[in-house]
């Protein structure tokens, strides 16, 4: 079934997410289909032939022509690679890739993301005592799966505040629907990020010390697709995973499962479930693109060829309680990294309830930033609740 955007059925199933847009805008909704039912969903991401991934990383409105001109005097381009690209093309990166992505180098960093978890939550300790509040999605949530990126890739991480402008200056622009000023903002941010991508995966290369690029090149990559998925990476790599992060930590705040997660029995387990239900009510990537490159019918809907498709992956209807199935994609397009965001953000999530059993949200009704398939709360603002323990460093200063 095909529905209009930001249905009733979707807020009711993604609570967490809070109030969807009351309206896209008019040319977001003329261009797209909106696929709200998971059977239809899952065999269109199957039949990857009929319904391509060309325009997943197409801009979700047309730019203005100042925009794109500033993008062209940067050379940007980003040519079909990975979630983008299909057949031959797809394959052949996808294999290099999920090397980097193995269970084995995903679980070897556990250790690693709750000792980086414990030491960035002792330095918020002082904060906290002195009664101040607490951003724990700027604080905690972004810090973390850059640096988790670049252990598993060995690929160059540009300084945070960088990273994390240009990611997401990107998502607008790619998945958000700036006026033409705003666009001009957004283009130069993303040119900027090109520029410094294409260094970045020229000294890489050079190296040869078994990072993702290196390895890329060897296996016969072009130069310029590796700078396509270097730059993909960059949001899907770290930005979307600091998006989960923090919706799950807003989650189990607001609706009373964090002292279920700082439990060193329960921690564990209730964490797991906390995220198994974001992914189902409220993913960081809640939506994807496809375009019907033929006429087609599936389920009993007819599409025909250039359709452009949203498909809902999260908080539309789901089959079961919780079903998680459909968050990281379907089919041979289904996420390489959804092993590592899935761990990432339990990990994080019991660490942090651990280490600050006793916080509390500053505001349960955030506002939400809302793109075409991308949704976070806009901060996770945290204090400590009147009625906790005094932390262990103010009581000693008591005594």
């Amino acid at each position: 079934m095909s529905c209009p955007f930001a249905t009733a059925a979707a807020v009711e199933s993604a609570p967490l997410a809070g109030p969807l847009p009351a309206a896209y805008p008019e040319a977001v909704n003329r261009r797209y289909r909106s696929i709200e039912d998971p059977a239809v969903v899952r065999q269109i991401l199957r039949r990857a032939e009929e319904f391509t991934p060309a325009n997943a990383l197409s801009t979700a409105i047309r730019l203005s022509p100042a925009a794109l001109r500033i993008l062209a005097a940067a050379r940007f381009a980003l040519p079909p690679v990975l979630a983008s690209a299909s057949g031959r093309e797809h394959m052949s990166v996808r294999r290099v890739v999920a090397g980097f992505f193995s269970p084995a180098k995903v679980q070897a960093q556990g250790a690693f993301i709750e000792e980086r978890v414990r030491g960035i939550c002792g330095e918020l300790e002082e904060t906290y005592r002195a009664g101040g509040a607490v951003d724990l999605a700027d604080r905690l949530a972004a810090a973390i799966p850059p640096e988790v990126m670049q252990k598993l890739t060995g690929i160059p991480v540009p300084p945070i505040d960088l990273l994390k402008r240009w990611s997401r200056h990107s998502l607008e622009l790619f998945w958000g629907w700036p006026d033409e000023r705003r666009q001009l903002v957004l283009a130069a941010s993303a040119a900027e990020f090109f520029v410094w991508l294409v260094g970045a995966v020229d000294g890489s290369v050079a190296r040869e010390d078994g990072n993702l690029y290196a390895a890329l090149h060897r296996a016969g990559v072009e130069k310029r697709r590796i700078i396509s998925l270097g730059y993909f990476l960059a949001i899907a790599g770290q930005e979307t995973t600091t998006m989960l992060i923090q919706t799950a930590m807003f989650g189990a705040l607001a609706d009373g499962r964090w002292d279920a997660c700082a439990d060193p029995e329960t921690g564990g387990q209730a964490s797991k479930e906390v995220v198994r239900e974001v992914l189902a009510r409220a993913s960081s990537v809640p939506t994807w693109r496809r375009i019907a490159a033929m006429d087609a019918e599936v389920e009993g809907e007819s599409f025909l060829a250039g359709d452009e498709l949203v498909l809902r992956l999260s908080g539309g209807m789901p089959e079961g309680p919780d079903d998680d199935s459909l968050a990281f994609g379907y089919g041979i397009h289904r996420c390489l990294g959804a092993g590592i965001a899935r761990l990432e953000t339990e990990l994080v999530l019991g660490a942090t309830a651990r280490a600050l059993p006793g916080i509390e949200l500053v505001d349960r009704e955030p506002r939400w930033n809302h793109l075409l398939s991308f949704q976070t709360p806009a901060d996770v603002l945290t204090r400590l609740r009147a009625d906790a323990p005094m932390p262990r460093k103010q009581k000693e200063h008591a005594q």
